[in-house]
C-alpha cells in the first residue's frame, strides 16, 4: 500500500527533500507546482516532456534512449521532476524522497488544458522541448485525460507499491491546496519569471 502522508506532513518533508517526483493527469498543474518547488527550495527542475520524451517537431524519442536519459537524470543529487510515465517508475521512484500526486477531477484537468492552450498557443512552454509549440489537443489526448482515473491511475498505484512502497506520497485534489506546501517564510513565487508555465503540464 502507498505510504500516504498529509499535506502538513508533506510540507515538513519538502523542506529537506533532495529529490521530489510530481505526477498526475495532464492539465492538473504538475509543471506549475514543480516550478514553484524548484524556485522555493533550490531544486533543479526536470521536465519529462522537455528533457526526456519529446524531440523537435513533436517526435517521440526512442524508448530505450528515454530510459537512459532518465537513468542519468535521476543520479543527480537535487531535483524536482514532473512526469507520469509509469514505465520509468523503476528508475525514478526509488531515488525520490517525496512523491506528489496532483489528482484533480478530470473537468479541472480539461479546464487546465484549455487555459494552457489559450495562453501558450503557438509558443513553446518552459516545460516543453524546443520545436514543440503548444497546439490544439487531439482526440487521443483528450481521451487520455477523460479516462486517466480508470486506465492510468491503477497502474500508478501498482507501480508505487512495487517500486516505492516506503516513499511518502501526498495527494493533492485541488490546486488551492498547493500553497499549503510552502512555508510562509519563503518569498512569494514570481509568476513573471515563469509566465509560460501557467497551467502547464
Amino acid at each position: 500500500m502507498p505510504k500516504n502522508v498529509s499535506i502538513p506532513h508533506a510540507a515538513d518533508l519538502l523542506r529537506t527533500a533532495k529529490r521530489v517526483l510530481v505526477v498526475g493527469c495532464s492539465g492538473g498543474g504538475k509543471s506549475t507546482l514543480s516550478l514553484k518547488i524548484s524556485e522555493r527550495f533550490n531544486l533543479e527542475y526536470l521536465s519529462y516532456d522537455r528533457d526526456v520524451r519529446w524531440l523537435p517537431g513533436w517526435q517521440v524519442r526512442d524508448r530505450e534512449e528515454q530510459r537512459q536519459i532518465v537513468a542519468d537524470l535521476v543520479r543527480r543529487d537535487r531535483w524536482v521532476m514532473d512526469g507520469t510515465t509509469v514505465s520509468t517508475f523503476d528508475l525514478r521512484l526509488p531515488r525520490a524522497d517525496l512523491l506528489m500526486w496532483v489528482r484533480v477531477p478530470r473537468r479541472v484537468a480539461l479546464g487546465g488544458v484549455a487555459r494552457r492552450v489559450l495562453v501558450n498557443y503557438g509558443k513553446v512552454r518552459i516545460d516543453m522541448a524546443e520545436g514543440c509549440p503548444e497546439q490544439l489537443p487531439d482526440r487521443e489526448f483528450l481521451t487520455f485525460i477523460w479516462t486517466f482515473e480508470t486506465r492510468v491511475a491503477p497502474r500508478l498505484v501498482s507501480a508505487i507499491d512495487r517500486f516505492g512502497p516506503d516513499v511518502p506520497i501526498v495527494t493533492l485534489s485541488k490546486r488551492s491546496e498547493f500553497p499549503a506546501l510552502f512555508d510562509v517564510k519563503y518569498p512569494p513565487f514570481s509568476l513573471a519569471s515563469h509566465s509560460q508555465s501557467l497551467d502547464g503540464d
